[in-house]
């Protein structure tokens, strides 16, 4: 899987652990399409100092996975559920 694509997944499963400075940055760099230097410029922090927040973001949300599974957890259960009848499977998919 494109490391773009799980690093959005695990975002949606802990974005909330994340600060506030960390959900604004990558969701800029992330949903937003800025580039490093936009973001710095927007924010009027240094390119590096962005750089380094979002990599840490996501060695955060990494380590989350890591510990937590919750990303895992959901995707095994959609697999076990995809031969349920689709009523069924809808019901269940809307409480994941």
């Amino acid at each position: 899987m494109d490391k773009t694509i799980y690093l959005i997944n695990l975002y949606d499963y802990y974005g909330e652990l994340l600060t506030d400075k960390q959900r604004e940055y990558f969701e800029d760099y992330y949903f937003n399409n800025y580039s490093l230097s936009e973001i710095s410029e927007n924010k009027g922090i240094s390119r590096n100092a962005i750089h380094k927040t979002i990599k840490d973001t996501e060695n955060k949300l990494m380590h989350f996975e890591k510990i937590l599974k919750e990303y895992e957890k959901s995707n095994k259960i959609r697999e076990i559920i995809k031969d349920i009848d689709e009523e069924k499977r809808k019901q269940i998919e809307d409480l994941l």
